[in-house]
């Protein structure tokens, strides 16, 4: 809210300036939209740099600096021009910001050239390996998924994350939803985004690259990922499989929460709480701390109560990992294993 307060208070002051030194001849509302204007474009500025790196910043002052170096040296001989006075003045002023928005332009994108390292090794003479960007970018269902905090807090995310600006707008999208279901997982996005960004070991980068001939945002993170050579990290099965299809690396969180489950193998005993009856006849289900399911035969009469059991058979599906098994016969000595 500040920061909206900061802006405006800004755009005022620059529109006011603008009012009293009177640039433009056409009244006060034409100055001030010209203070206006001037106000914004700073404030775009100003968006830019906050979500850049450091190198990016460091090359778009440098390049705005030889910007202006070089303009100063075209000015001196456009000053030996006989013109009026106002057409030199015009021509100078136009060979200003034209060379100062070129320099600062291609410092920001050409960032890496004031990489200190990169500096001294080309000084050296020593060749440089490019560097390969580290870049993930995060689809909307692993934001309202909330897991991928969790991830980041750890130290095993490593790089830059990126949150594309339509994926923010369709999160946005579903937290303004009539439904409250949905609204409810938008504003838990949104608040896992803020947990996120709030972590001094993780770089988070807006970006504003957008891609209008594509409708559907799935495609559009492809897309993306394929200008900025990342990969894109998500939970969703048909994102997943169409990514892989075109040629997109893709970091799924479901399939990493479940090869870090514990390994069962036939043969090997367990103590579950049946919980509840299962489809078939006479069987019940348990469930396992981190989620799996525990399919028990023979022990539908069994519910409510702690049981041993056999494992017979574990099936591994994309929706996570089921395992079979089958109530050992009270009368039966079992030897349980501790865990």
């Amino acid at each position: 809210m500040w920061i909206l307060l900061i802006r405006g208070l800004l755009l005022a002051g620059m529109a006011a300036a603008s009012v009293a030194y009177g640039f433009l001849p056409w009244g006060e509302l034409s100055n001030a939209a010209l203070g206006i204007g001037i106000g914004l474009a700073l404030i775009f500025l100003e968006t830019r740099i906050r979500g850049g790196g450091a190198k990016e910043v460091a090359g778009a002052a440098f390049g705005a600096l030889l910007g202006v170096i070089f303009a100063l040296l075209v000015s001196v001989p456009l000053g030996k021009i006989p013109v009026s006075d106002g057409a030199q003045a015009f021509w100078q002023s136009l060979v200003l910001l034209w060379f100062t928005y070129v320099g600062l332009m291609l410092g920001w994108k050409k960032g890496e050239w004031f990489d200190p390292v990169a500096l001294k090794a080309y000084l050296d003479g020593t060749p440089v390996q490019p560097q390969k960007k580290n870049i993930k970018i995060l689809d909307t269902s692993v934001i309202i998924d909330g897991r991928i905090a969790d991830i980041c807090e750890t130290g095993f995310m490593d790089g830059t994350l990126v949150i594309a600006q339509f994926v923010l707008k369709e999160l946005q999208q579903v937290a303004d939803s009539a439904d409250s279901l949905k609204r409810n997982r938008g504003r838990r996005g949104l608040d896992i985004l803020q947990k996120v960004r709030k972590m001094s070991d993780i770089d988070v980068e807006i970006e504003e690259l957008d891609f209008p001939d594509v409708k559907e945002v799935d495609l559009k993170l492809i897309e993306l990922a394929k200008a900025l050579d990342a990969k894109i990290v998500t939970n969703d099965f048909n994102l997943n499989k169409v990514a892989q299809v075109r040629g997109v690396a893709v970091l799924n969180i479901n399939e990493l929460a479940n090869a870090l489950k514990p390994v069962v193998l036939p043969g090997e005993f367990m103590r579950v709480f049946i919980l509840k009856e299962g489809k078939e006849y006479n069987q019940g289900v348990a469930y396992l701390d981190d989620g799996t399911m525990v399919v028990v035969d023979n022990a539908r009469k069994l519910l409510g109560k702690n049981v041993d059991v056999t494992v017979t058979s574990v099936l591994q599906t994309t929706a996570g990992k089921m395992i079979f098994g089958k109530a050992t016969e009270a009368n039966q000595p079992v030897a349980v294993p501790d865990r």
